[in-house]
């Protein structure tokens, strides 16, 4: 069987250093990389990423809106990039964000947490706000296949408080139950559940916040969205150990070169471990 996802990421981490760089083919970078806003053009940048940091980074994050805006091409270069990258040992998390009910949300968890599946992933991110239990069909098969989630708890965007920190009639946020719902799921699991939550970078104290869900904590907003490693432990806490953060612009921006690339996110990765220390 497979470890699962929670196991094979804190070894990740542990050895090739906790930092995600996502994969985010804006037409404004490709531009800065001096490629055509084209299928070629990703096609070029995508490789060029996995083939720099796919053998030193623990993980990678495509954002899969900027593949599938190219269409079923688009979706070639992504599938290639997943298998690739898996095959240089870099773990996978697909940012797709999908959230839905019953059928529909059992499709979308095929679609990249089946095995056999062309974008399988080792994680995929999820929108929880049809009900936590809308997303039970990509839970069940995350578990089969020995792959995670991350469920969408805290985001670093301004708009998502007014739904996040809305009060149920318990008392407690939405953020707060969706955290609860996640140690539920990774009650046990040593030395790291697979079930984690996207909690932004940018939001300062979250000590309001019970972040120990035995899980990761994926944090985007280092770099261009102007966090920090140093502010990672005011941010998360006693948590902080299992924080994921990710960078896409702060790495991305220093390509096409190789070595430019493999600086930039060697130097992510030091400047996270020493605030984690």
């Amino acid at each position: 069987m497979t470890e699962p996802f929670g196991i094979r990421l804190r070894r990740a981490m542990d050895e090739r250093g906790p930092l995600c760089v996502g994969i985010d083919p804006h037409a404004s970078l490709l531009a800065d990389w001096g490629l055509n806003d084209d299928v070629a053009g990703l096609a070029r940048f995508t490789r060029t990423v996995v083939e720099s940091l796919g053998e030193t980074v623990a993980v990678f994050k495509p954002q899969s809106a900027f593949f599938e805006r190219f269409g079923s091409r688009g979706l070639a270069v992504l599938e290639t990039a997943v298998e690739e990258a898996r095959e240089r040992g870099a773990l996978v998390l697909m940012d797709a964000k999908r959230g839905d009910i019953g059928s529909t949300m059992a499709a979308y968890a095929e679609t990249y947490l089946r095995k056999d599946s062309p974008l399988f992933s080792d994680a995929l991110t999820v929108s929880p706000y049809l009900g936590y239990g809308s997303l039970k069909p990509a839970v069940d098969l995350a578990r089969e296949s020995g792959a995670g989630l991350f469920v969408l708890a805290l985001t670093s965007n301004p708009e998502g408080a007014e739904v996040q920190r809305a009060v149920r009639e318990d008392g407690r946020t939405l953020a707060a139950t969706m955290l609860g719902h996640l140690a539920a799921e990774n009650a046990g699991a040593e030395p790291l559940g697979s079930f984690g939550a996207v909690v932004g970078a940018t939001l300062g104290d979250l000590s309001s916040f019970d972040l120990a869900i035995n899980g990761p904590l994926l944090a985007p907003g280092i770099g261009a969205q102007g966090a920090t490693p140093a502010d990672l432990p005011k941010v998360f806490g006693d948590a902080v150990r299992n924080v994921v953060p990710s960078v896409s612009r702060g790495v991305l921006r220093h390509g096409p070169d190789a070595a430019a690339l493999r600086d930039a996110a060697a130097r992510f990765a030091e400047e996270v471990r020493t605030a984690l220390d």
